[in-house]
């Protein structure tokens, strides 16, 4: 929706508000006219239903409001006597309603003094698990994120099996754009399988301020931008969802060019602006590499992955032909290790230096090793628009800033208008996995849109080893651990252990110096 269209929708439901509660307001002793003012009908409802003022900005907070919303509902009814679970029920599935029908046929019975506390355990239990999933929801939605590292794409940084917190007031919280969504969920209800979301209406992309800007070498959780589902409620056969922008999957990968960069990949090796990308300690990138050997001296493969910690295993790509092992996954000092083994007479990086169409920008040029040198797209820059030019800039023309483009002979039109030239409405990164060979990113789907950015990953909480056994499922080394930072990553685990055991330690001798007192 345009501002424009959520501007008539905000005055529509101020017309319905007014419409079903003038009465309420008239009953209470206020002016029909506050029923109608918008916002500041707001702050007068929450008088009348004795609520703190500072709950209007709830109402306007996406994903929060929906639970609020019911809440206001219940609140109003039981204001004007309406308390029994049947009124209750009414009020929340007839999506406050139920108000219309108390405002325009019953008498009205303000009760100013009515006591607020909830008047049994039940309803004790309810209020109390409302706020806990109010705060729950604006703490995910708006500062830390969990997050689970799904595949190796980023192997020795992140690892499978890690459970990060994902910061988004690193690069600004983004406000929901999908306004009707189950809170604290993404794109799937748990265990149903079935859309947790409602795709109308739509938020236009809003981010608040940021403390930082995305830098080369971050590590960054995006919304995926070719992401779509066939398992929705569809006919088997038809083309998959659109999903919204915020309801994409979530993605992890080291952003390696930013707005304005050119970037190039020679050799499997990444360039900005004609310089080799120089990447931090902790970024272990890992290639293939196939390792001969002289037939004579038996290697013990399985002992040497365990002591170089590869997790990515060695295979035989011709089974005739046993003189050589490749590698999917090494890093540079594990193949120099692997060169000064005895038995091995060669280790050799596999580069890719076919064409291959499946690279972006899908014209049969490139290939996953050796790539460009192509341009990161800022916003507020200009390019030509030409037919060698558009292959890389039409899916942001179109799908990501929402213009029409055709083709009128040798002229480009852009929303019917004659275009030789197009300016970017927003910034474009490049991301990249660190594991080259097997990382689906950005080489395959192009540059990744300001407005889908997430936020930075900052701290493993929990590492679990599926191929540990019993209390090394754990990796009790990376409990605990900053994502980033200079040098190798440290534990601060037992620091927690000491700050929890000193508390309660505390608390136990608070108690007891509080129970000699009495």
């Amino acid at each position: 929706m345009t501002l424009y269209l959520w501007f008539v929708f905000f005055l529509a439901v101020q017309v319905i508000h007014f419409l079903g509660t003038w009465k309420l307001y008239q009953a209470a002793g206020r002016k029909t006219w506050e029923a109608a003012i918008p916002v500041y009908n707001s702050i007068i409802l929450m008088k009348i239903i004795s609520r703190p003022t500072w709950w209007i900005i709830l109402l306007f907070i996406p994903i929060i409001n929906l639970i609020m919303f019911p809440v206001v509902w219940v609140e109003t009814l039981r204001t004007f006597g309406k308390k029994s679970t049947l009124d209750t029920l009414l009020g929340i599935f007839t999506f406050g309603f139920y108000i219309y029908y108390v405002n325009y046929t019953q008498k009205l019975e303000y009760n100013a003094n009515r006591e607020l506390r909830p008047q049994n355990k039940t309803a004790d239990t309810i209020s109390s698990l409302l706020f806990a999933i109010i705060v729950a929801t604006l703490v995910h939605t708006y500062v830390v994120q969990p997050y689970t590292i799904p595949t190796s794409s980023l192997e020795k940084s992140l690892l499978i099996g890690d459970f990060l917190f994902v910061s988004k007031v690193n690069y600004g919280p983004r406000v929901p754009m999908t306004t009707v969504a189950l809170p604290m969920v993404h794109d799937t209800i748990p265990f149903l399988k079935r859309k947790s979301y409602l795709s109308w209406p739509q938020l236009p992309y809003f981010r608040l301020p940021a403390l930082e800007k995305i830098k080369r070498s971050d590590i960054v959780v995006f919304n995926w931008p070719v992401d779509t589902v066939h398992y929705f409620y569809e006919p088997k056969g038809r083309p998959g969802v659109i999903k919204p922008i915020d309801k994409k999957s979530n993605y992890v990968k080291r952003c390696v060019g930013i707005p304005g960069d050119s970037l190039s990949i020679v050799d499997g090796f990444v360039f900005i602006n004609g310089k080799k990308l120089i990447l931090p300690e902790r970024a272990k990138p890992q290639y293939s590499y196939s390792v001969a050997l002289d037939g004579k001296t038996s290697v013990d493969f399985e002992s040497l992955m365990k002591e170089l910690d590869i997790t990515d295993g060695a295979y035989i790509k011709d089974q005739e032909k046993r003189d050589t092992i490749y590698f999917r996954a090494l890093t540079e000092a594990s193949a120099e290790r692997l060169k000064n083994t005895p038995g091995i007479t060669a280790v050799k990086r596999e580069i890719d230096r076919g064409n291959d169409n499946a690279i972006f920008p899908h014209i049969n040029k490139w290939s996953q090793d050796n790539f460009g040198p192509i341009y990161i797209p800022q916003a507020g820059k200009t390019v030509a628009l030409t037919n060698e030019s558009l292959p890389f800039y039409k899916e942001i023309i179109t799908k990501y800033e929402g213009n029409t483009l055709q083709l009128d002979g040798s002229h480009f039109l852009i929303n019917g208008k004659q275009a030789t030239t197009y300016t970017f409405k927003q910034d474009y990164y490049w991301m990249m996995g660190d594991n080259r060979h097997n990382s689906e990113d950005s080489r395959y789907w192009g540059y990744v849109p300001a407005n889908h950015i997430v936020g930075k990953p900052v701290f493993i909480w929990m590492s679990w080893d599926t191929n540990g056994k019993g209390i090394n499922k754990i990796r009790w080394d990376r409990v605990f651990t900053t994502v980033n930072g200079e040098g190798q990553p440290q534990s601060y685990f037992k620091y927690f252990l000491i700050i929890l055991a000193l508390y309660f330690v505390g608390e136990y001798f608070w108690r007891k110096r509080k129970e000699n007192k009495a």
